[in-house]
């Protein structure tokens, strides 16, 4: 577990310490108390460990042990997600298929899938999000990711700059959420990965107004979420082919009957 890993660590934990308030945990909220969430001092005394080490897990200074991790999770009432973050960032679990300079490729079997498709809108991207490829229908509905400069040919930055045409999505922000949680889940785990900052970074200067979302630890796996795109509305679901380590598949289906 490298040292860039342990402060990524270390920044979850701090960040799950936060958002948990003495009452979650049975806790009075003494008059003088003006951090968020709970104290170091209390989530260690809570998970069995000291204070000192509990700090220095914050500061990214130490390893520890699974069984410290898992009782850290249960006290800062961290969802599966979450969890599985810590422990993958721990070094416990596997991380993402992600590594600095690797590019993910969708093989000739799941550029086929796509092209089968022809009902259903659908790109291959890889764990940044960046596009790999996209069939005829995704092109239809909401036009050519190839026309697009090398640097914003991705996802995110595609639906925070809003998609160009009459198929605009009327509210994208659940979307894009989902989508961005689960970018961090997978780039979290190689903090020095040039092009994730470098999204990161474009975002920033997409949408000044979303910084506490660019900023934001919060991690999952993404769920599908239906959207009004247009007339229509249409469920986005992500799916991993497993022939393609590394890529995924994002799906656009009607939604309901």
């Amino acid at each position: 577990m490298d040292e860039a890993l342990r402060r990524e660590l270390g920044a979850h934990l701090r960040a799950a310490r936060e958002q948990v308030t003495p009452e979650d945990v049975g806790l009075g909220r003494g008059p003088r108390r003006r951090a968020p969430g709970l104290r170091r001092e209390e989530v260690a005394a809570l998970a069995g460990v000291s204070v000192a080490w509990y700090t220095w897990l914050e500061q990214g200074r130490v390893r520890t042990t699974r069984q410290v991790i898992d009782a850290l999770c249960r006290t800062l009432r961290m969802d599966d997600d979450a969890r599985r973050h810590a422990l993958a960032l721990a070094g416990f679990l596997p991380g993402a298929p992600l590594a600095p300079g690797e590019h993910a490729r969708p093989g000739p079997g799941t550029r086929a899938l796509l092209a089968g498709w022809d009902g259903t809108p659908a790109l291959a991207l890889d764990e940044r999000l960046d596009v790999l490829a996209s069939n005829a229908a995704h092109r239809a509905l909401w036009g050519d990711p190839e026309h697009l400069p090398a640097e914003r040919r991705n996802l995110l930055l595609h639906l925070a700059a809003g998609p160009p045409g009459p198929r605009r999505i009327a509210d994208p922000e659940p979307l894009l959420r989902g989508l961005y949680q689960h970018f961090r889940t997978a780039t979290a785990h190689v903090p020095d990965d040039p092009r994730a900052a470098e999204i990161v970074r474009l975002l920033h200067r997409e949408r000044p107004d979303a910084a506490h979302w660019w900023d934001c630890r919060t991690v999952a796996e993404f769920r599908p979420v239906t959207v009004t795109a247009g007339p229509e509305r249409l469920t986005f679901t992500l799916l991993r082919p497993v022939g393609d380590p590394g890529v995924l598949l994002l799906t656009q289906t009607p939604a309901g009957a």
